[in-house]
């Protein structure tokens, strides 16, 4: 079988294999049919797997209810971290990654297969959620990782991914949190409090990613009581945590670099000369202050599940 995160309304960055959303670093916008997958596939991956420990603890919460499934679908895989976390998590199931980017379900397949779930792995490629008709049998659990909020229309994509569950299936959506954080309120350097400034533009190109999707419509993101609209029946949320405290590792370094780097290509224009000034500094190697040397980088994230189930 063969799908979307960040995706093309069914890829993903941030925050597994999927898109990362306005409060991930890796934020960026995958939304568009232009975009170079294949190309952006290595940073996808990289982020994935830096945010692999909170997946991993999530999916342990949700086995304790989800027993068994038969099939479980990863919608907006991106290359298929998170999917073969499912795979993992859930060693019965067949598992479907489904994105919107072909080059990313290649890797997804790949990964996979040296991880030894081939022969319970399947990918299906299509937009969200119209594409979810191909499968060849309802969900025991769907799980879609940053991908819902690609969907012009959200309340609509709950209820076409309810649709696609079996009686007493489980949607696992995880929307919301709180933004990273990597840097102290006072660095040392400049004005105090850039995180906060950072973010702040993040949350804007989030908001104007929304605006410019097809058939866009405004949503309060109450997710339990979108959930509950949707003809399904919530039945928990909870947040987890990331913690990877200073000195950071090499590989921390590295994807907030190249964080720090697309944000200042696509968002720099926005901030003043002075903050301009500091990150410029930040993405120097050769720079004390970098994000490259300095010892107080570190990279705390708290991500949100959302789970509900299909009443039999």
């Amino acid at each position: 079988m063969a799908h979307d995160h960040g995706h093309s309304h069914g890829s993903h960055a941030p925050g597994g294999g999927t898109h990362p959303g306005p409060h991930s670093p890796g934020h960026h916008g995958h939304d568009h049919a232009d975009i170079d997958w294949a190309g952006m596939a290595p940073l996808l991956e990289a982020e994935a797997e830096l945010f692999s420990p909170l997946y991993t603890e999530a999916l342990t919460w949700l086995a304790r209810d989800v027993r068994d499934p038969g099939l479980v679908v990863d919608a907006g895989s991106g290359p298929g971290v998170l999917s073969c976390l499912l795979a993992d998590a859930f060693p019965g199931a067949r598992v479907v990654a489904v994105d919107g980017a072909e080059p990313l379900l290649e890797r997804a397949r790949a990964r996979a297969a040296r991880l030894g779930a081939a022969d319970r792995f399947g990918t299906l490629a299509g937009e969200l959620p119209g594409v979810l008709d191909e499968l060849e049998y309802p969900a025991d659990l769907l799980w879609a990782s940053r991908s819902l909020h690609h969907l012009g229309d959200q309340r609509a994509g709950l209820a076409a991914f309810g649709e696609r569950l079996a009686p007493g299936g489980t949607l696992a959506i995880l929307e919301g949190g709180l933004p990273v954080r990597f840097l102290p309120r006072d660095i040392g350097i400049g004005r105090p409090g850039l995180q906060a400034r950072l973010n702040v533009l993040e949350e804007e190109r989030f908001t104007e990613m929304r605006a410019g999707l097809p058939g866009t419509v405004a949503e309060t993101e109450d997710w339990p009581g979108l959930l509950n609209a949707a003809g399904l029946k919530h039945t928990g949320s909870r947040s987890f945590l990331l913690d990877l405290p200073a000195p950071a590792s090499d590989r921390v370094r590295a994807y907030l670099a190249v964080f720090l780097g697309r944000l200042r290509e696509a968002q720099g224009d926005r901030l003043d000369a002075g903050d301009r000034a500091v990150l410029d500094r930040l993405l120097d190697p050769a720079d004390e202050a970098s994000i490259h040397r300095r010892p107080d980088v570190f990279l705390l994230a708290a991500h949100t599940v959302h789970t509900a189930v299909r009443p039999a």
